[in-house]
């Protein structure tokens, strides 16, 4: 199948926010416990944070497939910070999130930033690692959920920009 990476259109905030609830809940449970893929997928967002996202400058990139259906994408904010990265489960394993670092990468340096960092899930790291980008810490923090503290993790990780 071929796949294109193009930017963000308010048309897409919907699929971009099911492309990530797939993500979290059929992926997720490779690496975190159902309780903690619960608590992840329960602060997702929804379709209305996308617009307010690209409305407040942010530069979401989407990848396609040829009938110009989202498949997956990544997030990058205007200080470097890439907040979001990703890939319906249908989808995945295709080089598409390589080639969306690839491309905040490209604007990233058109635009002067010379540091890209992010917050990657165990299971994007690997990801984030084959793109260049090195892991600072693991951070272990909580995310509430039904009342409940849920303990979850992430790394912080960076890619410096020459």
């Amino acid at each position: 199948m071929a796949y294109s990476i193009r930017l963000y259109r308010e048309s897409d905030a919907e699929q971009l926010s099911q492309i990530a609830l797939a993500a979290i809940t059929a992926i997720g449970s490779h690496a975190y416990t159902p309780e903690q893929v619960r608590a992840w997928s329960g602060r997702h967002g929804g379709a209305q944070m996308y617009r307010r996202r690209a409305a407040e400058g942010h530069i979401i990139f989407v990848a396609v497939d040829g009938g110009d259906v989202a498949v997956a994408y990544a997030l990058l904010e205007p200080d470097g910070h890439l907040d979001r990265l990703y890939n319906h489960p249908y989808h995945s394993r295709r080089g598409l999130a390589f080639r969306l670092l690839e491309q905040a990468e490209i604007h990233a340096r058109a635009k002067g930033i010379t540091r890209l960092y992010t917050e990657a899930s165990e299971l994007a790291r690997p990801a984030f690692e084959r793109a260049g980008y090195s892991v600072q810490h693991r951070r272990d923090f909580e995310i509430e959920h039904d009342g409940t503290a849920v303990t979850i993790h992430n790394y912080a990780m960076e890619k410096l920009l020459s």
